[in-house]
């Protein structure tokens, strides 16, 4: 059993949340503004799944906290991204607001996740 799957999120889970704001960088305006947001929100979201996936191939349980960590950040990014986007009025407010809680929800998952891990790995 993959260490990854004791958090109960599947990879698929954090593909989808990629695409969606994939789906959602397409709708900022093309100043530079957008632009610059744009692609910082399309590296954190995609960042989130590729090294979610990564987590869930780690080869220890020290691997797994570290890539974990990074996921953590990811996520972390993804949720000040969208709530730039929105404060900064580059994006539409019910498809960032839905990403928005989305982000904050995995943010969450995987803080927790993190610290029992680290806890547990003692």
């Amino acid at each position: 059993m993959l260490i990854a799957n004791l958090l109960g999120i599947s990879s698929g889970t954090t593909c989808a949340f990629g695409s969606d704001h994939e789906s959602d960088c397409r709708t900022l305006p093309d100043t530079w503004e957008g632009r610059h947001v744009r692609d910082q929100l399309f590296r954190a979201g995609t960042g989130v799944a590729a090294n979610y996936h990564a987590t869930c191939r780690a080869r220890s349980r020290r691997d797994f906290i570290s890539k974990l960590g990074i996921v953590v950040e990811e996520s972390d990014e993804s949720v000040f991204w969208l709530t730039f986007a929105g404060e900064a009025g580059l994006s539409r407010e019910v498809v960032r607001q839905e990403l928005l809680d989305e982000a904050r929800e995995l943010l969450a998952i995987f803080t927790q996740s993190a610290k029992t891990a680290s806890a547990n790995h003692h």
